[in-house]
């Protein structure tokens, strides 16, 4: 269980991580946010029947907010999977385990977005493909990384040996 929770840390971690390296690349290209998520929050209250509720800008406001948790939850769920399957047994080094985690979370987030056709990655231009592959490939370096740290059985070299 201590693995489990250890991997839901490093997934939080991985996930502020994400939203920096998100929100910096916005600043440094002067880009806006993507829609797609508020578009897809839009596509599974349609295909389930549960509304989300309001009018307006109200609406708009809890659409962007359920967006925005679901996010996080994808974040934590990958690095809760991570700490699961850690705890199985040896896996790669952090490099190589970041590196699959960041794909991972990649899928994660972008094959519900094909499958209810909000977005086509068929489509992306490379600008696009790397804006969502470097936020992606930084969760997965930071949750690992985090992981590393925060594992059972991890040891905290101690000061001055």
């Amino acid at each position: 269980m201590r693995n489990v929770l250890a991997g839901a840390a490093a997934g939080a971690a991985g996930t502020t991580a994400l939203n920096a390296v998100t929100y910096l690349d916005m600043v440094a290209r002067g880009r806006g946010g993507s829609s797609a998520p508020q578009q897809l929050v839009e596509q599974l209250s349609d295909r389930t029947g549960v509304p989300v509720p309001g009018e307006g800008e109200t609406r708009e406001n809890r659409t962007t907010g359920v967006s925005a948790v679901l996010g996080m939850l994808t974040g934590v769920g990958v690095g809760t999977l991570y700490g699961a399957a850690r705890a199985l047994g040896r896996g790669p080094g952090p490099p190589l385990a970041g590196l699959a985690t960041g794909m991972a979370a990649m899928a994660a987030s972008d094959v519900p977005l094909a499958a209810l056709r909000v977005s086509d990655p068929r489509t992306w231009r490379p600008a696009d493909w790397l804006a969502d592959l470097v936020p992606h490939l930084t969760y997965g370096a930071v949750t690992a990384a985090v992981y590393a740290m925060a594992a059972p059985g991890h040891k905290e070299p101690c000061p001055g040996r």
